[in-house]
């Protein structure tokens, strides 16, 4: 199994506290109320080359002393020790300028948070920061030079998201969050107002904040605020992770999901994610085949290019492109939207069915399907599960298979020069961390795409 992509974790960007970080940290957590179990240690600091163990994201980790069973409790955080807009010492400013602290990523306000408290020097949480990783060796790809970018991620789809990132992030520093610290330089020293810091801070709440779900009945409320949990970050992640965070009135509790061996990590989910998330978000991914929630993207608008290389004259391709404007309308489609197969279901299944069904059917067909708004009682044989694809009509297998092919030639190489790199053991250690992340990423989402091609043909 490949290296995973260790970040560092060394003195915080505010230094000072116990040489040790780790035991200026657990006397934090005793004087804050934070229950560790005596079951569980953290697992001590990973540097890079450190291949001999699973974790993803987090510089430490933490290990199972002894044998821990399902519902054992790991941990609980006191909402006291919990850092956010709220719970920072100017929260209270927070909360009275929240109508001008309103932005896209709703997450300003705790960004300030972070940004008044490194540079505090009696900010409560400073043996907290000394656990962070170091903000300038943070391997997200946004902190990539763009030709490696491109290069490495080329057909992942994750270079487009860091461009969205990077312009989101640039805009509003400048439209909300300098304007703010300049109003209040009693708050924020001139040394924490710089794009650069923001941009490295965003990545660590990209990575390490977590957001308490909403209650059933609070489904159209807007989603909560990110917030940092102490302990709760220094798991890493696996798609089969063995527990979990627990949110109630007073605690955050870390609860074993599954029986623990002696000497096995802990591990946290950060949820269903496919690879090019976990290293968009947090800068690692999981080797191929770790990672049961992969996804391969076949963009919407690749398909609608694959239907109108079928079209031989002009009343062909337009009777297509009002095809298209009908799925616009039903909203089944868009221009930056994609569809998204994963190794044992379809994601976007309605989407995709639809699209092919309305793509593929005959022309009379199409009219009285547009005069009934798109409803019609779905038969079982359109069902689109990876098993049922086979079964499709051979013109929808036809335009899918056209579609992954068009898709795979976004990818600077292909399946087989993956294959030999993975395959010679010596070749594939001198690659850089980033080279090797880079090709697992693609790896996993070609195997998906060449499952798809076997399943059309």
């Amino acid at each position: 199994m490949a290296t995973q992509a260790k970040r560092p974790r060394v003195a915080g960007p505010v230094g000072g506290g116990d040489a040790d970080p780790v035991v200026g940290f657990l006397s934090w957590c005793r004087r804050v109320g934070l229950e560790l179990s005596p079951k569980v240690s953290e697992g001590g600091e990973r540097r890079g080359g450190d291949a001999g163990r699973q974790g993803t994201v987090a510089g430490y980790g933490m290990v199972a002393q002894e044998s821990l069973q399902p519902g054992e409790l790991l941990f609980a955080v006191p909402r006291a020790a919990l850092l956010s807009q709220h719970t920072c010492s100017i929260g209270s400013l927070l909360e009275r300028e929240r109508g001008v602290l309103q932005s896209q990523s709703g997450w300003v306000p705790l960004l300030l948070a972070l940004l008044h408290e490194l540079q505090a020097p009696a900010s409560p949480w400073r043996p907290y920061f000394a656990l962070w990783p170091e903000l300038g060796r943070l391997e997200h790809p946004m902190f990539w030079p763009e030709e490696e970018r491109r290069r490495l991620l080329q057909g992942t789809g994750v270079p487009e998201a860091v461009e969205k990132d990077l312009a989101n992030i640039r805009s509003e520093y400048y439209s909300i969050v300098l304007p703010f610290m300049e109003a209040h330089p009693d708050l924020f020293s001139p040394r924490v107002r710089s794009l650069e810091l923001y941009q490295q801070l965003v990545a660590l709440v990209m990575a390490y904040s977590f957001q308490e779900p909403l209650e059933e009945e609070e489904d159209e409320k807007e989603p909560n605020s990110p917030l940092m949990v102490p302990a709760a970050d220094i798991l890493n992640h696996l798609a089969s992770h063995n527990a979990n965070l627990e949110y109630s009135a007073n605690y955050l509790r870390m609860v074993a999901t599954q029986p623990i061996p002696k000497g096995h990590e802990i591990f946290n989910t950060y949820g269903q994610m496919a690879n090019w998330q976990l290293i968009h978000m947090y800068g690692f991914v999981e080797p191929y085949p770790g990672n049961t929630d992969d996804t391969a993207d076949i963009q919407m608008v690749t398909v609608r290019e694959a239907a109108l290389q079928g079209t031989k004259v002009e009343a062909e391709r337009l009777l297509l492109c009002e095809r298209w404007d009908f799925l616009c309308k039903l909203e089944m489609v868009g221009e930056e939207g994609a569809f998204v197969i994963g190794r044992e279901e379809v994601l976007t299944e309605e989407e995709l069915t639809t699209t092919l069904k309305v793509l593929c059917m005959p022309a009379e067909e199409f009219r009285e399907f547009k005069d009934q708004d798109g409803w019609r009682n779905k038969r079982e044989e359109d069902s689109l599960t990876i098993t049922n694809i086979p079964k499709l009509k051979a013109s929808w297998r036809r335009l899918l298979r056209d579609s992954v092919l068009l898709t795979l030639q976004t990818y600077a190489t292909d399946l087989k020069t993956e294959q030999d790199l993975l395959s010679n053991k010596e070749v594939y250690a001198r690659l850089s961390c980033r080279e090797q992340q880079a090709l697992q990423l693609r790896y996993g989402q070609k195997m998906i795409l060449h499952q798809l091609l076997e399943l059309t043909s």
